[in-house]
């Protein structure tokens, strides 16, 4: 059985309210976060984030069961993530804070909205960790078979623990040469793609547009393969919430989130719906079969000599990026729970000294200032989890993948609520903080709202998607209990001491 996480349970104090929001009410900790990161890391960090082992190997489903319009599924898909990064980036422009979507549920909806997505979201992190990191080791097996699978896991672990401890700034280099190749990888993919549909490659005949209309046309499966795909997609988009977090460790947090949430998501989008568009034409949709990489398949078709081994470098870098990102968004989650109150105050400890960067403008701070108890705390029930992962894969950790698969939809449901609430606040209280706003508010906000519950009450009817639902949603419920819980006991208490 899965574990809600864990409840703070800390005996100081109950933190001030929320402050009113506004471009100056966000969090400043008492010792405060190094501001390491630069524009091309949050840059690269939103490009490369989110394009992972879901869109190199498990798009191969999608297709499966789609046929040609899985491209329609990618668009449907990438548009509901993109009005969500849409509300987030308007929301972190105005109010920057390194808990991003947590402290934004607490202004809007009250303490225990930001307690329960604060905590979701972490418990999501680090469980999707130990998949990414028993998956980069099964690779690496098979590279190197003399070393076991718990020993790469470990060395993975090790790795980004220490780049996580010693400075923002060596997590960002790391994303940034990661979300490099990643993007580079599907460039060139592109545009082996474009040159093998027009027959411009060496022995090649111009493949046309026969596969996109045969082998029952374009929609093989109806809308209702369409349906299916997205389901099986969605989740590809996940990891882009991290750029927001990312975002107030940089100097400036509002107009360098703004930029980024700018490229990453109209770029992603083409890079997702341009990867499924290539594949569709290049090869009959039937080729393509779950749990093998489409990729590889398009490649080794085109003649690329080792297609399988490339994919597979590509692969194995998009999982150790997915691992670090993860494990930096946790630390940051965990700390800024710990800020207000919601989580052990002890986690507020943060890295001294460092150095200092001078600049056109005078000063500021490069190094140090890193939440290394927030990091610990990760990487350790980050460690738990490998473990059940490698003891109990069918079992236990089945379980605890099965009570986050569905807990995205549950964090992009309360960004959308948080930013109905806020922008009306918003434009009232700050409106010069509005540098990046949602489009068509409040339309397209309940549009994204009633797309997120469509796509929950799909899940439900599915066989396979549906324990990931129900398993969630107990989740879900059981965090917000606690939450409810602990502001009751609050309550109780002032109204003690206040006779």
């Amino acid at each position: 059985m899965h574990e809600a996480p864990p409840p703070a349970n800390s005996p100081s104090p109950a933190p001030a309210p929320a402050p009113a929001p506004g471009p100056a009410s966000s969090a400043v900790p008492a010792e405060p976060l190094s501001h390491g990161l630069k524009q091309r890391h949050l840059t690269m960090l939103g490009l490369g984030g989110v394009i992972g082992a879901g869109l190199f190997v498990g798009s191969g489903a999608g297709i499966a069961v789609a046929g040609p319009a899985i491209v329609v599924s990618y668009l449907i898909a990438g548009a509901l993530a993109m009005l969500v990064m849409r509300m987030l980036g308007e929301m972190s422009a105005a109010m920057p804070a390194s808990g991003s979507f947590s402290v934004h549920a607490e202004r809007a909806l009250g303490r225990w909205a930001g307690f329960s997505v604060g905590w979701l979201y972490w418990f999501l992190l680090v469980v999707v960790l130990a998949v990414e990191a028993t998956a980069a080791a099964q690779i690496a097996h098979g590279w190197v078979p003399g070393i076991e699978p718990w020993a790469w896991v470990l060395l993975f672990m090790v790795v980004f623990t220490a780049a996580n401890l010693t400075a923002v700034k060596n997590f960002g280099e790391f994303e940034f040469w990661f979300a490099s190749l990643k993007v580079g990888a599907i460039v060139v993919f592109l545009v082996l793609g474009l040159l093998a549909v027009f027959g411009w490659l060496p022995d090649t005949d111009p493949v046309g547009m026969t596969n996109l209309t045969g082998q029952g046309g374009f929609l093989p499966n109806g809308w209702g393969g369409v349906v299916s795909g997205v389901l099986t997609v969605v989740f590809a988009f996940g990891g882009l919430e991290v750029v927001t977090i990312a975002a107030a460790e940089t100097d400036d947090p509002a107009r360098a989130v703004g930029r980024a949430v700018r490229s990453a998501v109209v770029r992603i989008l083409f890079f997702y719906v341009g990867s499924m568009l290539v594949i569709v034409t290049v090869l009959p949709w039937t080729a393509q079969q779950a749990g093998l990489s489409p990729y590889v398949k398009v490649l080794d078709a085109i003649g690329v000599p080792s297609a399988g081994q490339i994919m597979n470098i590509v692969v194995f870098v998009a999982l150790l990026s997915a691992l670090n990102a993860n494990l930096y968004g946790s630390s940051r989650m965990i700390f800024s729970l710990a800020e207000r109150g919601e989580a052990p105050r002890g986690l507020l400890k943060v890295s001294g000294g460092g150095s200092r960067e001078t600049t056109g403008g005078g000063s500021r701070k490069t190094t140090g200032g890193v939440p290394r108890r927030a990091v610990l705390a990760s990487v350790a029930f980050g460690f738990v989890s490998v473990l059940l992962n490698l003891l109990w894969p069918d079992t236990v950790f089945l379980y605890m993948l099965n009570s986050v698969g569905a807990v995205l939809l549950f964090v992009w449901a309360l960004i959308a609520a948080s930013q109905l609430r806020l922008r009306a606040r918003l434009e009232q209280e700050a409106p010069e903080a509005l540098s990046l706003r949602m489009w068509c508010f409040p339309y397209l906000t309940w549009v994204t709202l009633a797309g997120l519950f469509g796509v929950l009450l799909l899940m439900l009817t599915d066989e396979a998607a549906r324990p990931q639902v129900l398993w969630s949603a107990g989740a879900t419920a059981l965090v917000l209990l606690v939450a409810v819980g602990r502001q009751w006991r609050e309550r109780r208490g002032s109204a003690v001491a206040g006779r």
